[in-house]
This record gives structure tokens, sequence and C-alpha cells, in this order.
């Protein structure tokens, strides 16, 4: 039994790969020297020649920085390009180029660099622009100046002067997000440390504080009116993330200098006027399919899938709990629609099917957006989602924790009760840490979600095989009272104990975790009588379905209890393993080959796709073989006897 666990869990590991990510830290770094160089090249060198021979040798250092950190980065196609790009840059900066030379090439590796390595780049949230102001006084000042004009107090003791943040000409280049970068990591060769010690909002907060110097209040005024009056402008700049990587240079490009500098100056001021769009995911759905469209139609393979990749989970992940509550069909048909789109690209589909599935998607996304208008929002409707949403995720949790609970009372181990109610004690208190980290420290990524339903879901399929096996073993003993009062001892030891806490842990946290994300996106509707009212519903259906069934099993001879225990077991290791697969194909990490003629039943662990079919089959055949096993070693039993 043991060497078919070892072998199914080798084999699931061969087929679903984890994908090899690069260093956040390298990616940054190299990205935030890019943006340094092509912002301040033009201090170095002017006309052909050098102009500071100090900050000359500086950007030559950079760029061989750079150079070394992409080096470095995990083997992809995209690395050789980013290389050549930098000895690109090099060659120019060694000739003495112009620095708009150096600012489009450096601008174009920094963008390139981030689509081959992805890295977060934006707050979860508005940050709170108070505290950056009391910060940057606090922390920033000194060298800076209280105004931002680089004339602080320390100033005249820097050997390289602190960077003025008034000074419109460098502004318009640099983007929060480079500020961001600049106060996590610091400057390599000047004054300016690293905060990396400051949470992550803060630092957030100091860097739109730093960005709102170089623009006036005036400018701020009439960038409210434009971004209130003209619905492109929200187009352009739908989330925060775009709004972070944004310099207004980029922006004049499409509305001209004045417009950009005034809808820059009012969005750093005012960041949460980005958040407040709705629903903005689904915007950045659209322009990363329709840029995956544009990477299809240019051969970039590749790059057409990673940004599909990124318009499910960076577009829609983020919208999917609310729909699900509110139209559950029309998510599930955006979910798949978006799954056969990233099918359709990994095999090679003409641009024209691409072109219709996007077409697909755009109106299904016309029919999410209806359904997330605020006003489509009812008492019923949060009501039933927060009663349905907890039901389901409940129910199959609470059917492997009451088989447990079930199992110990028959066995006569309640001395091992503890460790089961301690793990799925344990699992609802770190529910409710995650909810308070993810509602008031960080964001949970759509990637970081799937994973973490994929793997723990594949870890509770293994580990309920072999309860499962192990159960229906006994159900063909005759002999079940002595192996009780003689093995159980063992079985149940302090190391088993554990076991058990694990499993109670892992099969309720993964659930709690998918209800504290979809209750998130409920709370946001306003209605929490409503919501609470649906959760404590859905609570007390769930008591006397729990008592109903341990009433039951004390009732159930002990050999039908097991068979009746394993065949459960059975069933939902078969759904958890469909449901495991499919988060992981959602996350990126599991490649997705469509399944004709198969129905999409999420309850059932059952999806329209290759992947999660055999590995449900690969399951089922271990359990098949399992139980073939135990009825082989009954009859042999039997003969013995006789």
């Amino acid at each position: 039994m043991r060497v078919l666990l070892i072998r199914l869990a080798a084999v699931l590991l061969a087929l679903f790969p984890a994908a090899a990510l690069a260093q956040p830290a390298d990616v940054q770094t190299a990205w935030r020297l890019l943006d340094y160089m092509a912002v301040d090249y033009g201090g170095a060198v002017e006309g052909g020649r050098v102009k500071s021979a100090s900050e000359y040798a500086e950007m030559n250092e950079f760029a061989a920085s750079v150079a070394a950190r992409l080096q470095a980065l995990p083997p992809k196609p995209e690395r050789q390009a980013l290389v050549q790009g930098v000895a690109n840059l090099q060659a120019v900066i060694a000739r003495k180029g112009s620095a708009e030379q150096v600012a489009t090439i450096a601008h174009g590796l920094a963008v390139d660099l981030l689509r081959a390595f992805p890295v977060p780049l934006a707050p979860d949230k508005a940050p709170d622009l108070a505290s950056g102001q009391a910060l940057f006084r606090q922390t920033c000042s000194a060298c800076h100046g209280m105004t931002g004009d680089g004339h602080g107090s320390d100033a005249a003791k820097l050997s390289t002067p602190p960077i003025a943040f008034t000074d419109l000409g460098r502004a318009r280049q640099r983007s929060v997000f480079a500020l961001y970068q600049v106060v996590t990591q610091g400057l390599d060769g000047t004054a300016m440390q690293s905060f990396a010690d400051l949470p992550n909002d803060q630092r957030w907060a100091v860097a739109f504080r730093a960005g709102e110097f170089a623009f006036t209040d005036e400018q701020a005024r009439d960038g409210e009116r434009l971004w209130k009056s003209d619905p492109s402008l929200r187009q352009r700049i739908p989330d925060l993330k775009t709004l972070v990587g944004l310099t207004p240079a980029a922006l004049a490009g499409s509305i001209g200098d004045a417009k950009a500098n005034a809808v820059m100056a009012y969005l750093r001021r005012h960041p949460k006027a980005v958040v407040q769009q709705a629903p903005a995911s689904l915007a950045v759905a659209r322009a990363k399919l329709a840029a995956s469209l544009d990477a299809a139609r240019r051969g970039d393979a590749h790059g057409a899938r990673e940004l599909a990749l990124a318009a499910y989970l960076d577009g829609f992940e983020p919208v999917e709990p609310t729909l699900t509550a509110r139209d559950a069909t029309l998510m599930n048909r955006i979910e798949g629609a978006m799954g056969e789109y990233r099918a359709a690209v990994d095999r090679g589909a003409s641009t024209d099917d691409l072109a219709e599935r996007v077409s697909v998607l755009g109106g299904l996304f016309d029919d999410a957006e209806a359904a997330l208008a605020p006003d489509s929002a009812t008492q019923a409707s949060t009501f039933l989602g927060a009663f349905t949403i907890l039901l389901r995720e409940g129910l199959e949790a609470l059917l492997i924790v009451v088989a447990m609970i079930a199992f110990l009372r028959k066995a006569e181990r309640g001395e091992a009760l503890p460790y089961v109610h301690g793990g799925w004690i344990g699992a609802l208190v770190a529910g409710a840490l995650t909810w308070a980290v993810a509602t008031y420290a960080i964001g949970i990524s759509g990637a970081s979600r799937e994973l973490t339903e994929g793997f723990g879901s594949l870890f509770a399929a293994i580990v309920l095989l072999s309860v499962g096996i192990w159960m229906h073993g006994k159900a063909q003993a005759d002999q079940w009272q002595r192996y009780i009062r003689e093995k159980m001892a063992r079985a149940l030891g302090g190391g088993s104990g554990w076991f058990l806490f694990g499993l109670a842990f892992v099969v309720v946290y993964r659930e709690v975790f998918e209800t504290i994300l979809f209750y998130a996106a409920l709370s946001a509707q306003g209605d929490n009588a409503m919501l609470l009212a649906g959760a404590g519903s859905a609570v007390a259906l769930l008591s006397v379905i729990a008592w109903a069934m341990l009433r039951y099993s004390r009732k159930l001879p002990i050999a039908r209890f097991f068979r009746y225990s394993s065949w459960l077991m059975a069933v939902l290791t078969v759904v958890l393993a469909g449901k495991g697969v499919a988060a992981l194909q959602e996350a990126g990490i599991i490649d997705i080959a469509p399944l004709a003629d198969v129905p999409r039943l999420s309850m059932l662990g059952l999806f329209p796709t290759w992947q999660s079919f055999l590995a449900q089959l690969l399951v089922a055949v271990a359990i098949a073989i399992g139980f073939a096993w135990n009825r082989r070693k009954q009859k042999a039993g039997l003969r013995r006897v006789a």
C-alpha cells in the first residue's frame, strides 16, 4: 500500500511540475536601475560629451549590474533577448549616445523584463496618504526637504545631492512604482538607504507622497474635473497597478502634456478614485486578452499565453467570488471559456479562432458587468450567496471530519479526538487570521489562491486515498474487534495523532480559505446583516447534518460503518483530485487540454479537461486496486481458516 501511494505521488509530481519562479529582488533591482538610467542619464552625457564623469561612471556601473542580474535569472526564452538588449544599452552608453536613445532602450527593457519575469507591482489597496505625509516628514525631509525640493537640513553634508522631487522634468519620467522601489531597496552609491523594514503599505504611501511634489494643487483640481468628465481616462487607468506603473510622460503621449500632468497630479493625491471604479478588474481582463491576441498575431505564442493567464489572474479572478454569489452559472462559463482560450493559444490555433474566442468572452464580460453592477445586489442575493457558499464549502470538510470523529468513537479511541478537534478549530483560527491579513495587510493574489486550493486538494486526496483503502480493509476483516484492541494503541500513537490533526486542519482550512474570499467580496456590498443571516443559516444546517451523521453512525454495525466510510473517502478523494488539478490549471502551473462532451460540475470536481480527468482516473484506479487487494486478502484469510 505504501509503495502504491509513493508511486502515485511520484506520478502526480511528474505530471504536474511546479513552474520555476524568478527571484523578485533581482527583477525589481534590475527594473529600478533601468528606470534610474532612463531618467538620470541626461545628467551624465549631453551632446555626445561627458557632462559629469562621476554620473557617467555610475551609468556604466548600473548597466553592468543589470546585465549581471539578468544573467542570474532563471532560463527562459525571453532572457536572451533581455541580455542582448542590455548589451545594446551598454554600447549606446559607451559611445555617449543621446538621453532620448538611452531612455527609450531602458524603458523598453524595463517593460519587457516585467513581462517575462512578473513581480508584484502595486499595492493591494489605496495607500493612506496622511500616513505617507507623516512618514516623509519624519524619514525623508532632512535630506529632501519638507517641500521635496532637495534642500533639507542635511542635504549639504551629502556627497551626492538628494533628488529634488519638485523637478518636473524628472518627475514626468518617473512612476510611483519607481519611487517605491527606491524606498524599498535604497540607491547604491548614495546616502539613500533601504526602508524595507517599513510595512509595505507605508512604503507605497511614502512613494505616492514623493510623487506629488512636482505638481500643483491647481493642476490637481483640473485633473479631478478631467477624470470625472472623461470616461476614456478611466479606461486608460483602470486600476492601481496601471496608475503606479504609469509615468506622466507616457500618458502625455496619448492625451498631451497639460492633461497628463493634471490627471497624474489628481490621482497621485487621490488614488482611491481609481479603486472606486467598478468593476475595474474586468477592464484589465479585456485589455490583457486584447494584448494576448495581438501577441498571437505577431507570432509570440509564449507572450500570448502569459497575457491570457494574466487576464484571468489579474482581471477575472478578483471578481470571481462576487460573481459566483450573483450568478454562479455565468462565472463557470467565463472561467471555462478563459481556460479554453489559453488551451487554444497553446495548441497554436489560428488568430481568427482566437479572435472569435476573445469576442465571445467580451460578450460574457458584458453580462458579468451587468451582474456585478451595484444596483443588482439585493438583500435576497446577499443572503442566498452567503448561505450557499458556506453550505457548499463546508459540507465537503464536514463529511471528512465527521467520518474521522465517528471512526474514533467506534474504535473506542476517545483520547485521539482532541487531535481532530484541534485540527478543525485551528483551521478556523487560521482562517480568521487570513481574513485579517487579506483585509488589512496584504492582498491575496489570484495565483496564490489557486495554488493554496490546488496543492491543498491534492494533499488531502492522497491522504484520503490511504485512509479509504485502510477502512475498506477493516470492513472486510472478521476479526476487527481483536484488531482494534491490539493494534489501535499503536496506530493512534502520538505521531498518528498529529497526522489526524494535520488532515483535519488541511481539509477544513482549504474550505475556509475559499469561503473567506467569497465573504470578503459579499461584505464589500455593505449588507452585512443579510450576510450574517445567510452564514448563520448555513451553520445551523451544517450542524444538523453533523448531528444526524454522528447519531446514525453509532447505530451502524462496525463492518458496515467501515464499508460506508471507505466509499465516502473514495468519492471525496476523486472529487479533490479533480479540484486540485483544476486550481493548478487556473494558476498556470498545469496546461489545459479541453475534453469535449464533459460537463463542468465543480461540486463533483468534474472539469472538461484531460488533465483533471486523467488525475481522477488515476486516483480511481488506485482505489480499485486497493479495494481489490483487500478482498484478495480476505479470501486468503478465509481459506486459511477453512
